[in-house]
Order: C-alpha cells, then sequence, then structure tokens
C-alpha cells in the first residue's frame, strides 16, 4: 500500500508545479519533456546500478507486453488526450480522467481474471468519486461528442497499460520505467517540435527534466513494485487519489482556500483508502508450478536450493535468479501478487511470467 501511495503522491504533486512549467512550453512539448526527464534521470540510476542490483532483468520473453504498455500508455494515450483536451471544456474532461482507474480495474477484473470482492469494488469506486468531486467545476459542458471520447480513449489506453505493465513487474522496475520514459519522452517531444512548438527557457527546461524524473520516472518504479505486490486493480485504486495530492499541494503554492468539494473528496478517498487496507483476503488456494525470475527472499513461497551458479546470499537480502515453485495448497492472507493470480471460481489461473530458460 505504502509503494502505490509513494507513486500517487509523486505523481500528484506533478500537477500544480506542470501547471507552472506551462507558462513557457506547450502541452504537448511538456509531456515529452516530462517523459525524457523521467527516462534520462533512470538511465542513469540503472547504469550506475546494473552491476549490484538484486532485481531480475527483463528478457525478450517480456518485450511484448511492454511493447504494448509503451505502445498504450507512452504513446497513444498522449497523443488522444491532447486531441481530446483541443476539443474538450475543462469541467468535463478533469472528469473523464478519473475513468482510468476504472478502466484500470475493470480490465484487471475481467480480462486479466484479477480477484475483487465487494468491499474492493466499493473502496476503488469511492477514491474514484473523491477524484470526480474533486475536478467538478460546477457544470458540465460536453461541447460535442468527439472530444469527450478522445479523452475517454486516452484513459482506456492507460488502463490497458497498467494492465500489462503488470505483466512485466517481476522485472527490473527502473529498467521498466526507463524504457517507458525515453520511448514515450523522445516521441512526444518530436511530435510537439514537428507541429511548431519552441524549446522552452533553460530554467524551465531543467525543471521539466527534474519533475519529470521525480514525478513519472521514480513514481511508476513505485508503481510497478507496487503491481507487483498488490495487483492492478488495487495499485489502480490507490493511485487514483493522485488528484487529492495535487489539490492540496495546489492549495499551499497558489494559497487557494480549500471549498466543500475538497472537504467531500477527502472523506470519500479516505473511505476508499480504508475499505482497501481493512481488506483481509484468505482463503485456502494452490499454487501451480512455475518456474520464473525476480527479487526474492527465502520465505514460504521461496524454499528452494540454490545452484552453483546461483547467487551466494544469505537471507534476508534480496536476491534474483531463475528458480522453480512447485506445486502447493495452503492458506494464508494474501492480494494477487505475482505468486497469486489464481482463480477463485474453479477457472484457471492466467500464466505468470515464465523463466526464458
Amino acid at each position: 500500500m505504502g509503494l502505490a501511495l509513494g507513486a500517487a503522491l509523486l505523481f500528484g504533486v506533478s500537477a500544480p508545479f506542470a501547471k507552472l512549467l506551462l507558462r513557457g512550453a506547450t502541452p504537448q512539448l511538456l509531456a515529452g519533456l516530462l517523459y525524457l526527464g523521467s527516462g534520462a534521470g533512470l538511465a542513469l540510476v540503472w547504469l550506475g546500478r546494473r552491476h549490484i542490483t538484486n532485481e531480475a532483468r527483463l528478457t525478450r520473453r517480456d518485450a511484448p507486453w511492454l511493447g504494448g504498455a509503451i505502445v498504450f500508455g507512452g504513446l497513444l494515450g498522449p497523443v488522444l488526450l491532447m486531441a481530446g483536451l483541443s476539443r474538450t471544456p475543462a469541467s468535463s474532461a478533469s472528469l473523464l480522467l478519473n475513468l482510468e482507474g476504472v478502466f484500470t480495474a475493470v480490465l484487471a477484473w475481467f480480462v486479466f481474471h484479477e480477484n475483487f470482492d465487494r468491499r474492493i469494488a466499493l473502496g476503488m469506486v469511492a477514491i474514484v468519486a473523491g477524484g470526480a468531486v474533486l475536478s467538478w467545476e460546477g457544470r458540465l459542458t460536453l461541447g460535442g461528442l468527439a472530444g469527450p471520447l478522445l479523452v475517454a480513449g486516452a484513459t482506456l489506453c492507460w488502463g490497458i497499460d497498467n494492465n500489462l505493465t503488470q505483466k512485466v513487474s517481476a522485472g527490473d522496475p527502473v529498467q521498466i520505467a526507463m524504457l517507458k520514459g525515453l520511448v514515450a519522452g523522445s516521441v512526444n517531444t518530436a511530435i510537439a517540435l514537428a507541429i511548431g512548438a519552441s524549446w522552452p527557457t533553460v530554467p524551465r527546461l531543467v525543471g521539466a527534466l527534474v519533475l519529470g524524473f521525480l514525478s513519472y520516472g521514480v513514481s511508476l518504479v513505485l508503481f510497478v513494485l507496487a503491481l507487483r505486490l498488490l495487483g492492478t486493480a488495487r495499485t489502480g485504486a490507490y493511485f487514483s487519489s493522485a488528484p487529492f495530492v495535487g489539490a492540496v499541494v495546489s492549495l499551499l503554492v497558489f494559497r487557494e482556500r480549500p471549498g466543500a468539494a475538497f472537504a467531500a473528496a477527502a472523506a470519500l478517498m479516505a473511505l476508499g483508502v480504508w475499505l482497501h487496507v481493512t481488506e483481509r483476503h484468505e482463503h485456502e488456494h494452490r499454487h501451480e508450478a512455475m518456474e520464473h525470475d525476480h527479487a526474492h527472499v527465502h520465505d514460504e513461497h521461496h524454499r528452494h536450493d540454490h545452484g552453483p551458479d546461483d547467487p551466494a546470499v544469505t537471507d534476508p537480502v534480496p536476491h534474483s535468479h531463475v528458480h522453480r515453485h512447485e506445486p502447493m495448497v495452503h492458506a494464508h492472507a494474501h492480494y494477487p501478487d505475482i505468486h497469486h493470480r489464481h482463480g477463485h471460481d474453479g477457472a484457471s489461473p492466467p500464466p505468470g511470467r515464465e523463466s526464458p530458460h
């Protein structure tokens, strides 16, 4: 939970500061610079730690999932959003952006077969409703159907992105976020320059890159780790609290006064987070045989011996290597993490991230 809320916190603070940076750049160019700051900053981190990291590196088997996530989340999503914002009043666009949490959860539950119950569904609804209340500007003006459909299409792309990223979340989160940032940043910046955008001043350029590294890069690393441990729908629900964080920062930066909408949004989001935090999902379940690679310690799910080529480490130091899980049946409290993707109605669980060997 802390990882998902940390990701929301870092991403949420980007909105008010990006508003300040927009005074010197077009929205399309700023989006590209934020992604570039994310990718370039994480590339430095990845290069500096690539020989000492305990995380599993991505493999060719991860390429389709990660490639799809980059296409939908880093390329199609921003383009659809920019096109939609140009045709949609702010009142409806800000509300439609809350559809990302809905699409993320619905796809996770009904397409990728992630488990959920009434409590989790209500919590997600409360958090998304809080974001909607916070975004509400007193009136709703559609201004035609094309704009809202494009904005909704962008949120659908990000929902697909979140679910595809979960498929590779066992891999190195820094490498995942770095690749997404570099590709999305390069393409969006190139598009912005091609349509006539001008480079901002050096201080604003540096500010955008630093903000991108923290609010897009580090935030995405935390988001990927949360996907690994909590599953897609729960992580997406927690991340939906980012608008509330942005509103709090705006109160401080722009010296605005909180109103009734702010209080109502805070109450709804607090209710949603409480419903998720107090969830206890426990039942007897079966782990099928699985072979994969990810950072782990030798807990109840990792009781294996090390071969001569495996890392010579002792617990509680996390380490990564290809390891096999034997079939097991037991009961304990758990989330739909990378080891608990089982069905709850007799259906076979979806496949996990298998080893390339």
